[in-house]
């Protein structure tokens, strides 16, 4: 069965604010509490990663990402309770996406086929 795939993305003010690598980023930030260990996983280089936290962060109303530096008990990186709505609404206005593209594209004769 044939299937449309897309990739969207947020902007503010012409620059991207939050797309499905940056979320992925996230995720990977949650899971491993730590940015160097969330960039080595995807398969990114830690200052890509880094850059890409302090952009969202910046262009944030409130934080996605907040560090910790090290101490008693290390350091430690940690996706906020707005991250992880940021997420969420992230990965539900991209399934709405994906729905309605597909909606749409089932009422076509010529590819479908």
């Amino acid at each position: 069965m044939k299937q449309v795939r897309s990739r969207i993305w947020i902007e503010q003010e012409g620059e991207v604010f939050l797309g499905y690598g940056r979320v992925i980023l996230l995720k990977k930030v949650a899971e491993t509490r730590s940015i160097s260990a969330a960039a080595k996983a995807i398969g990114m280089s830690y200052k890509k990663a880094w850059n890409l936290i302090n952009t969202m962060n910046t262009s944030s109303s409130q934080p996605l990402v907040i560090t910790n530096t090290g101490g008693k008990d290390g350091g430690g990186t940690a996706v906020t309770d707005y991250g992880h709505k940021m997420i969420e609404e992230f990965e539900t206005l991209n399934k709405a996406c994906e729905a309605f593209l597909n909606e749409k594209f089932n009422t076509l004769k010529e590819v479908k086929s």
